[in-house]
């Protein structure tokens, strides 16, 4: 293939956004007709089409000479304001070309998990099209050429979130969570928007090829300004302490969209703004420690939180928050090849876990409580394999993926010579180890505690014989459900808060392992879990991720090892911690739990562990002053400042004209006598005026 046949190709990946798009458009106006589970493969079988051309475009971007590795294809002009043009247009180079790898891969395991799990759900089709359009919005929003196309995605997949979170809206917390999510993350759009502003004073142009050639000549007070906005954006987006509310609440939606947008794709996409405005970031090098040291709070205050939530979502959720602070720290020390990577390998392991959480739930009727689970990989033995690895793999065991890409992560903290945000990434590698074993040992592993009456020494001989007995098959249909011996209400939110007592009610059967269409894509992505690590190995010649991406960070500086002893030390160290937080979920929970209250960590913790358990009590500090004196301010503004100063002062003006020419209307008599006297009295004024000029 010459370069002249392989930039032709590259001009169509707009194929790619397009092919989930249509299916979002035939399920939203025929999804309902089309039926379960049709609308599911029809969906699935378009992303996964676009996965397939996407693959295509890897291939034809690699068969182009590094140096001219992107291609940008307009598709029309969007918008004209003056010397302002925006093209609907749309770039492939390395960090595109990942992203959107990433977004259809991923993401075509991930829907066709959920039509398993989104079976008999009355909404079927309807969920399916929310989920083509969310995929169709992200990947519009990585393959944008210019900041204003990014934001259409960027609102595109804030709109999808809102809809899938609050997809059950029979459910108030889940109907609240959706707004929540949204209103949340309207605060950081506003940065985005600023920051737009911003460089089209500075730059004339949002396309990136305009910052990439003149952001290194603009001031760096101007530069510091772009980035920070961004960067108040990506806090947004990703949840990085501060906007981070939401991302908790939103695990009231669906598991398949925790999983697609809340751990693999869309909350990374701050992430990918940082890399693709690396530029802004490098010119400024001060917003860059301000990424660095967030990222690195984040990781360490979230995973404190994980550490003690009973719930086993909201676990994940908190380790998704943990994570993505990993990824800025990459991105702050300038190591934004180590930034990718990370996504790359989280999206597998995270993925999986989330899947994995969901099989739990949908094989225990709708149990999130962790203190109500124990001994289920006999019941659940391929999702209990998949999840021990991507416990294995978030907590950086090696020679798993996980492991190498929080290691590319600590050593460029370190080399970069900033040793606080290397300090407190170690502290948050201990947590991640701890609170990811704690809640994969109180799930597949110890006393089964979802039947009553089970103590942590072991059950009954009776118990014994059950679970001999009830072996499940390998990969077959669930043909019975799990029933708890009191229905829930079905308008009733599922999720576990911190603090909450655990429910008396128990199953009455026994778990069940989800359906081979659940149960594949969560064993793909454990498999990935292992093996993704070979993209990006730290020895020469292995370092395929970091040599593809060079192109688009190349003449930034990047952090590297000293020499091969000192990078083995680290390695050593990283490995010694991990170490020793599994060793202390494992003695804590190895064995399981004698009883479901205190949790033996909330309980040595004390106050610390309330503290943690009640997220800092950030959540409710924003909700009291929301709810308090922001609400009182707001109110004043409304009732007082709004009706009386700015209406007033408006209904004012208005009522000087009406009186005015109230006033003016008295001389309209109609009379021409008295116009002509009027007119008379005026030449005389004027004439008396004239000859006081001439005698002056």
């Amino acid at each position: 293939m010459s370069a002249i046949d392989a930039n032709d190709l590259l001009n169509t990946i707009w194929i790619v956004p397009a092919l989930p798009l249509l299916g979002a458009i035939v399920l939203l106006f025929g999804g309902r007709r089309i039926g379960d589970p049709r609308s599911g493969w029809i969906a699935t079988g378009l992303l996964f089409a676009a996965f397939i051309w996407s693959v295509v475009m890897f291939a034809a971007l690699l068969n182009l000479p590094e140096e001219s590795r992107h291609n940008t294809v307009n598709l029309f002009t969007w918008l004209e304001a003056g010397a302002l043009k925006v093209d609907l247009g749309f770039l492939a180079d390395p960090l595109s070309i990942i992203w959107i790898l990433l977004v259809t891969g991923v993401g075509s395991l991930i829907h066709l998990y959920a039509i398993g799990y989104m079976h008999t759900d009355p909404n079927f089709g309807r969920f399916f099209a929310y989920f083509n359009l969310f995929a169709a919005s992200m990947l519009v929003l990585v393959l944008a050429s210019s900041f204003l196309v990014t934001f259409l995605g960027w609102e595109g997949v804030g709109l999808c979130s809102y809809l899938l979170v609050g997809f059950w809206s029979e459910r108030r917390r889940a109907s609240t969570a959706s707004v929540k999510a949204f209103v949340t993350n309207r605060v950081g759009d506003f940065g985005f928007m600023l920051a737009m502003f911003f460089i089209v004073g500075a730059l004339g142009s949002l396309d990136y090829a305009a910052m990439s050639s003149k952001a290194a000549g603009m001031a760096q007070s101007t530069a510091t300004a772009i980035a920070l906005l961004l960067f108040l954006a990506c806090i947004g987006k990703s949840a990085q302490i501060g906007l981070h509310i939401w991302l908790p609440d939103a695990m009231e939606g669906p598991t398949p969209v925790s999983a697609l947008i809340h751990a693999a794709t869309m909350v990374t996409a701050g992430v990918f703004l940082v890399c693709r405005a690396a530029p802004f970031f490098e010119r400024s090098g001060d917003a860059m420690t301000v990424v660095a040291v967030f990222g690195a709070i984040t990781a360490l205050l979230a995973g404190t939180v994980a550490l003690v939530q009973p719930d086993i979502k909201r676990v994940l959720a908190y380790s998704t928050i943990s994570q993505l602070g990993y990824m800025f720290v990459a991105a702050g020390v300038g190591a934004y090849s180590a930034a990718v990577f990370f996504v790359l390998v989280h999206a597998f392991y995270k993925a999986t876990l989330f899947l994995g959480a969901g099989t739990v739930i949908h094989g225990t009727d709708d149990e999130q409580d962790i203190r109500h689970l124990g001994g289920l990989r006999k019941y659940l033995p391929f999702t209990g394999v998949a999840f021990i690895i991507a416990w294995m793999s978030i907590s950086g065991v090696p020679p798993l993926a996980g492991f190498w890409a929080k290691d590319a992560v600590l050593a460029s903290a370190f080399y970069a010579g900033n040793y606080f945000v290397y300090a407190v990434g170690l502290s948050a590698v201990a947590l991640t180890a701890m609170y990811m074993g704690r809640e994969t040992l109180l799930v597949f592993f110890g006393n089964e505690r979802f039947h009553p009456a089970v103590s942590a020494a072991g059950a009954t001989a009776s118990t014994t014989q059950v679970l001999e007995t009830t072996a499940p098959e390998p990969l077959v249909a669930v043909v019975t459900e799990p029933q708890r011996a009191h229905e829930h209400d079905a308008t009733a939110s599922p999720t576990v808060d911190f603090g909450t007592d655990p429910s008396p009610e128990h199953l009455s059967g026994n778990p069940q392992e989800g359906t081979r269409v659940m149960i594949v894509p969560v064993l793909i992505l454990a498999t990935f879990a292992i093996f993704a690590g070979l993209l990006d190995l730290p020895f020469t010649k292995l370092e395929f991720l970091n040599a593809f991406l060079e192109p688009v960070f190349a003449g930034f500086y990047t952090p590297e090892p000293t020499s091969f002893v000192s990078a083995l030390i680290l390695d050593v160290v990283a490995v010694l911690v991990v170490g020793i937080g599994i060793w202390i979920a494992y003695k804590t929970y190895g064995k399981g739990l004698d009883s479901t209250k205190p949790d033996p960590i909330t309980k040595r913790l004390g106050r610390l562990g309330r503290l943690f358990g009640n997220a800092w009590y950030y959540d409710k500090f924003v909700s009291a002053a929301v709810g308090g004196p922001i609400r009182k301010a707001s109110q004043w503004l409304s009732d007082v400042f709004d009706l009386k100063v700015i209406d007033g002062a408006v209904n004012g003006v208005a009522h000087l004209v009406v009186v005015a020419a109230r006033n003016m209307r008295r001389i309209q008599t109609g009379l021409v006598r008295q116009y002509a006297i009027g007119i008379v009295l005026g030449t005389v004024l004027l004439l008396l005026y004239a000859l006081a000029l001439v005698g002056g």
